[in-house]
């Protein structure tokens, strides 16, 4: 099984003092896509002002372009620490076991746009660089789609098992997941009092990191989308197929006006 999220533009600073190693990272074969981003990278961050274009940077986050400076000789740490905000500080990896962490390790992706899908535990850097950057401000030049989606989505259609797609639109396209019953993008939905059900917008990603937590600490490789949604069913989450043929998932949540903590409270 695969679960794959986003990642944030916010990320931990620090880490251990072992550089980014391309050869340690989950799929191998995405290697020369990943040198080539970053080789791109560099290349535009030798020009602070065109980086600070490319990457939409305002007044104040001039020092990301130093982030990308650094990114093959920075301080690294598992992606599931590295990022930060309202998905993660859902899913609170700080507080995961050991085996809770193998298990992560195993099954949970983060699809980044420097470096493609990375595992959980996979060491990686601090670094700015979004699903719609621009890699130059020069035109013909590939942008990070078309980049990384053919080569991703044949990662992604040679795995064998269940794949839970958690990403946001964005991230999603680049590294569709193949079209099999196995394979599912995640809509997250809100019920209000009166029945009716809507997209969720201010909780949805707490609402997929709280799904992630507890995926991981079921501790289940799940074979097929059957087991999973009854396992969903027996936790007390309204997970299920949508009505259409897309065959996507609903995650369904009751509607909560107020702290993003009730949310949290209703979900667990």
């Amino acid at each position: 099984m695969l679960i794959l999220l986003p990642p944030s533009e916010t990320k931990r600073d620090g880490g251990a003092e072992v550089p980014l190693d391309l050869d340690r990272l989950r799929f191998g074969a995405l290697k020369p896509v990943r040198r080539s981003v970053l080789a791109a990278v560099a290349a535009l961050s030798r020009n602070r002002e065109h980086s600070i274009q490319a990457l939409k940077l305002g007044p104040k986050q001039a020092a990301e372009v130093d982030r990308n400076r650094a990114i093959r000789s920075s301080a690294t740490m598992p992606a599931l620490r590295r990022y930060t905000g309202v998905l993660y500080d859902a899913l609170d990896a700080e507080s995961l076991t050991d085996d809770q962490w193998a298990f992560a390790g195993a099954t949970v992706v983060v699809q980044s746009a420097l470096l493609g899908p990375v595992a959980a535990t996979d060491l990686i850097p601090a670094y700015r660089l979004s699903f719609d950057s621009r890699l130059s401000l020069e035109k013909g030049v590939a942008t990070l789609k078309k980049r990384w989606a053919p080569a991703v989505a044949a990662v992604f259609d040679a795995h064998p098992g269940l794949i839970i797609d958690l990403r946001s639109e964005g991230y999603a396209a680049l590294g569709p997941i193949p079209e099999r019953p196995d394979a599912h993008y995640v809509r997250v939905l809100a019920r209000d009092a009166g029945g009716h059900v809507r997209a969720l917008n201010h909780f949805n990603k707490q609402a997929k990191g709280l799904l992630t937590r507890a995926l991981i600490e079921a501790g289940i490789d799940f074979a097929t989308t059957d087991e999973l949604l009854a396992w969903a069913a027996a936790e007390g989450y309204e997970l299920r197929k949508a009505d259409d043929a897309s065959g996507d998932l609903e995650l369904i949540v009751p509607e909560v006006a107020g702290e993003p903590g009730k949310l949290m409270a209703v979900l667990r």
